[in-house]
């Protein structure tokens, strides 16, 4: 193996494999990576037991064993897991259509998949007496998505997908599925309509050992397949014309990065509910840190870690009682939105 490095880049060579990095994006995903480790060891920290970093590692080590162990590993550890792994799979999935579209406002918050997952899971919940967070609730999460992202998909489609149309039918289609949503709401039962509620404002409450492990399978497999595609996805921002010029079938791989990321929003739906804006506002962030021309995966994914790990701290330690995660986030991200408009909007004038 060899590795040749210049002022901007860095490349591992070994027999027929060659990897090219930044060094300013390799260099962004370690410190990233630092700081979603800190932030995860603080979260375990936090609690009605205090702890101090010390006891954390040593429960996580299994060098200190009892009752100190038990609430890491089995009370808390689960909750920041997901924080983490959930957090990775929105900006992840942000990343994915707002490269695909080459617009910041891209997300599945705002075109509508998170919505049709949130009412695929909704109506397992109402409609099946489902639990949040079981089987049902999982594969209408799953199946919402896929149906609201086919019906934005086949209703933006004018040979090929233009960012502005996609967006545009998908905030259409969002408002329809939120709709449905609330209808059916207000036809349950009040006591499963509270329960449902409880889901829909996004929580880490529920979130444990038996949540959290098929639901990172699913998120690996899912990051798993649109790494294989990622090659392609930076082509693709290019241009449809120069993407098949590089011999991109661009309809195909634009299909399958679809489907990819409305995984990894569906599998966060039907474990914590629909956790708004970090898909958003980690893949603009990451561009920031990394200044890149285009939007990487991976810091993105670190960055919606860190964001949603940060907001369930703040969600349950901070304010004077505590909160769903995903009203913290809704707050950050509404502020981050009004910005990224007032932005663009001077960029363009």
């Amino acid at each position: 193996m060899t590795l040749t490095a210049g002022p901007r880049t860095a490349v591992v060579r070994r027999r027929s494999l060659s990897l090219r990095f930044r060094v300013r994006t390799l260099v962004t995903g370690v410190l990233l990576g630092s700081v979603v480790t800190a932030v995860a060891i603080v979260a375990l920290c936090l609690g009605d037991l205090p702890l101090t970093p010390a006891q954390v590692v040593g429960a996580l080590l299994g060098t200190d064993a009892g009752f100190t162990a038990t609430v890491v590993r089995e009370w808390r550890l689960p909750r920041v897991l997901g924080a983490v792994v959930f957090g990775v799979a929105l900006g992840v999935s942000g990343a994915v259509f707002q490269s695909l579209t080459r617009n910041p406002l891209a997300s599945p918050d705002i075109i509508g998949l998170s919505a049709g997952s949130y009412a695929g899971g909704l109506g397992a919940i109402l409609l099946l007496g489902a639990a949040a967070g079981s089987v049902p609730v999982s594969a209408g999460a799953i199946v919402g998505g896929l149906v609201s992202a086919a019906l934005v998909y086949v209703l933006a489609y004018r040979r090929g997908i233009q960012g502005f149309r996609l967006i545009v039918v998908g905030i259409g289609v969002s408002a329809m599925l939120q709709a449905l949503s609330t209808y059916l709401l207000l036809r349950a039962k009040v006591e499963v309509a509270m329960v449902a509620a409880v889901w829909g404002a996004g929580s880490l409450s529920p979130v444990g050992w038996a949540q959290l492990l098929p639901a990172a399978g699913v998120v690996v497999i899912a990051l798993g397949a649109l790494g294989a595609f990622s090659g392609a996805l930076s082509r693709l921002e290019l241009g449809d014309d120069a993407a098949r010029a590089l011999g991109i079938r661009v309809e195909r791989v634009r299909l399958g990065l679809i489907v990819g990321a409305v995984a990894l929003t569906a599998v966060v739906t039907a474990a914590a509910g629909p956790i708004a804006f970090v898909a958003l506002a980690a893949p603009q962030i990451a561009r920031r840190l990394t200044r890149t021309a285009g939007i990487a995966l991976a810091p993105s994914g670190l960055v919606g870690a860190l964001v949603l790990t940060a907001s369930d701290i703040v969600a349950q330690h901070v304010l004077p009682t505590p909160l769903p995660v995903g009203l913290v986030t809704v707050v950050v991200g509404g502020m981050y939105l009004v910005w990224l408009l007032i932005h663009e909007s001077r960029r363009r004038a």
